[in-house]
């Protein structure tokens, strides 16, 4: 038998959160932060059931920030609320980190809309050089999906975000970070889809601790990137955390982030055209594989493709 082909993930092509109310929690990324609505729309149908292990159907907005999208599903059958008391530790965890050009600027915006949490002490934290110098801020938005506010060292952003317009504060989603068990297991996993290792660090100190509001933490860090390296994926492994048994989460718990990953690889003829699969990650997080082809979540914007995210739509779609 001829084994199959790697599969290798061409881009993190959008980022999928669950809440109970999409227009509230858009509202609050708008004025937070800058995003745009792209479209409005409904999913629904065999297909997207199947898809998402779900009863019924979801409201879907698809938001814009620069080149990446978010989007948000607010599902039928609502699931269950973010679990309360829980850590930066949690395997649960799962941030999205915002680049921001002004830290300060960005912090002072945030805090002028209500609804958001914070999850690190004493605000805007910066990190020593050995954790790459960057200063960050991690809170929870309404919903309590953890949030990162992100400001690179002068000089040291990547070219990615010197490329971008400097009159704006938030420029783009940089990545997303989940706490994970074990780094090796989860680093094999990942690069099983063609994603490569493209830099370590161990996180630790009184910086770390403030941030994370997590007790004297170590932290390896592990930034996994597929063919376009931004945005990427990072694992959090806390070395110091006794782990119980992780939650298993469904897409319309309220905790459940997706990961849209774009892939090169090709359906078979009698898979409709497309290639839309659900994964989850050792430590159960929540991946969809599409093919090129498939990563229009709704009629005529395309994650994949910046130059329709001005191009706001308000037509249904069924998946």
């Amino acid at each position: 038998m001829t084994p199959a082909p790697r599969m290798t993930v061409r881009k993190l092509a959008c980022f999928g959160l669950t809440t109970t109310n999409a227009d509230r929690l858009a509202a609050f990324y708008e004025r937070a932060f800058g995003f745009r609505r792209l479209a409005v729309g409904r999913l629904s149908g065999a297909n997207f059931e199947k898809l998402m292990d779900v009863e019924g159907g979801a409201t879907c907005i698809m938001l814009g920030l620069g080149q990446e999208v978010v989007e948000l599903l607010e599902f039928d059958v609502p699931g269950e609320p973010y679990p309360k008391n829980r850590t930066s530790s949690d395997l649960t965890f799962q941030h999205l980190a915002i680049v921001v050009t002004n830290i300060a600027q960005a912090f002072q915006r945030l805090s002028t809309v209500g609804g958001w949490s914070a999850i690190s002490r004493d605000g805007p934290q910066r990190l020593p050089e050995s954790s790459g110098g960057v200063t960050a801020f991690k809170f929870r938005d309404p919903d309590g999906h953890p949030l990162e506010l992100l400001a690179f060292p002068d000089g040291k952003a990547p070219a990615r975000w010197k490329a971008c317009s400097s009159s704006d504060i938030c420029l783009g989603i940089d990545h997303s970070a989940i706490c994970v068990s074990e780094s090796d297991r989860s680093i094999t996993f990942f690069e099983s889809f063609g994603l490569r290792v493209s830099a370590r660090s161990l996180n630790q100190g009184p910086e770390q601790e403030r941030l994370d509001a997590v007790r004297n933490p170590s932290v390896e860090v592990t930034a996994l990137s597929p063919n376009q390296q931004t945005p990427h994926i990072e694992l959090l492994c806390y070395r110091s955390v006794v782990r119980g048994n992780g939650t298993v989460l469904r897409n319309n718990d309220i905790a459940a982030t997706r990961l849209v990953l774009v892939t090169d690889r090709q359906p078979l003829a009698d898979a409709g055209g497309e290639l839309r699969q659900s994964v989850l990650d050792p430590d159960g997080h929540h991946l969809v594989i599409v093919s090129p082809g498939a990563a229009e979540w709704l009629s005529g914007v395309d994650p994949t493709n910046p130059a329709t995210f001005d191009q706001v739509h308000q037509n249904g779609a069924r998946m």
